[in-house]
């Protein structure tokens, strides 16, 4: 609906009064058929938005016995606005300049008087008031359509616009797939390969175990890079099947294979939604990878425990043993907690501790529900 148009009722209303007006102006009162048929006229205008035709014919009377023709001409303009038909317009309009245009009733017409006291130039008159709310119904019509046209165009730029968007990104995704395949999967591999030589060539059942434990890592890591590549690879252009989503179930795995000696402890209802779980076991991986990282020797406990309808985790570790190798990051991992938290209404803090350690604590508005997971 167009902000500076007046409301229909409005427009309707005004349209009445001009129409009454026209006929207190031009009506003197002495025939009253010419003012019920102007009274009508006035009150069929309501009627033009929706049945335009029908208001026309019922305004065109008072044109024929009266000079109040305000009526007809804004029902006449209505249907041309509104009306695709040329024929229908045309006959309309010569119909509205005939009945205008001979004196009634026409049974005393006579054919001197007439052409006498009705000149030529009185017959052009009439056919040009007749002609001119046809042509600007049509051109409103014209200029309604136009917009609409110019919308439609400007919505299938924006499509097309989209679409040259989702193609750059698929290139992207693309070029990316490619990378992750032909670079970060095969230096993967080679990490896996030789974490099994280590597992089998050494004499130190210490770095045997460690090596074991690399393997399996790079080994879990070349798959979840599959996967990456194939969702990347498919650019949207059909659904992807995702992996099993981690749930608080895993946890135990998740510390298992860590390669830290981790404390686990858990206080948690049974029926906590799965983005909830999803959420704390991301925490725990994110925290236990930069212990690992960051804090070599340490030892780490988790705790998540469910309490006043918030859902607490808090994964802290010692301080190291040994220094730290020097290894790439963008803190992009706590970037990420951070903003999950912030989906869920949840809060991510962290810092280091007074014995030298570092601290990682979640908290997610989490209901009322009671405890009842293991300790």
């Amino acid at each position: 609906m167009n902000p500076r148009r007046p409301p229909a009722p409005l427009m309707d209303a005004v349209l009445v009064m001009a129409s009454l007006l026209d006929l207190w102006v031009n009506s003197e009162g002495e025939d009253p058929l010419a003012l019920a048929f102007g009274l009508l006229a006035a009150a069929a205008l309501v009627l033009r938005g929706h049945l335009p035709l029908t208001t026309f014919f019922l305004t065109l009377p008072t044109a024929l016995v009266g000079d109040a023709a305000l009526a007809t001409l804004i029902a006449l303009y209505t249907l041309s606005s509104l009306n695709r038909h040329r024929g229908v317009l045309a006959g309309c309009a010569v119909t509205f300049a005939v009945c205008d245009f001979l004196p009634w009733p026409w049974s005393e017409l006579e054919v001197g008087e007439l052409s006498e006291t009705y000149s030529l130039v009185h017959l052009t008159y009439t056919f040009a008031t007749a002609a001119a709310p046809v042509f600007l119904g049509q051109l409103v019509q014209a200029r309604r359509e136009l917009s609409l046209r110019l919308a439609e165009i400007s919505e299938a730029r924006e499509q097309e616009q989209f679409l040259t968007a989702q193609a750059a990104l698929g290139k992207e995704r693309a070029q990316l797939a490619r990378e992750m395949h032909d670079v970060v999967s095969h230096k993967v591999s080679l990490i896996a390969v030789q974490a099994g030589a280590l597992q089998v060539g050494s004499p130190d059942a210490e770095a045997r175990a460690t090596g074991a434990t690399i393997r399996r890592l790079s080994v879990q890591t070349l798959e979840e890079l599959r996967h990456m590549v194939g969702v990347l690879r498919a650019s949207g252009s059909r659904p992807t099947e995702l992996t099993p989503q981690p749930s608080l179930a895993d946890l135990d795995q998740l510390v298992a294979s860590s390669g830290i000696d981790t404390e686990l402890e858990t206080v948690l209802p049974e029926d906590l939604p799965p983005t909830l779980q999803r959420a704390v076991y991301r925490t725990v991986q994110e925290a236990l990878t930069n212990v690992r990282k960051h804090a070599p020797g340490a030892t780490a406990t988790v705790r998540v425990h469910h309490r006043d309808g918030t859902l607490r985790t808090t994964v802290s570790n010692t301080a190291p043993i040994r220094p730290a190798l020097p290894l790439p990051g963008a803190q992009h991992g706590l970037v990420g907690l951070r903003q999950r938290a912030e989906l869920h209404g949840g809060t991510v803090t962290s810092g280091p501790t007074t014995n030298g350690g570092y601290e990682l604590r979640m908290e997610l508005p989490a209901g009322d529900s009671a405890p009842g997971g293991k300790p």
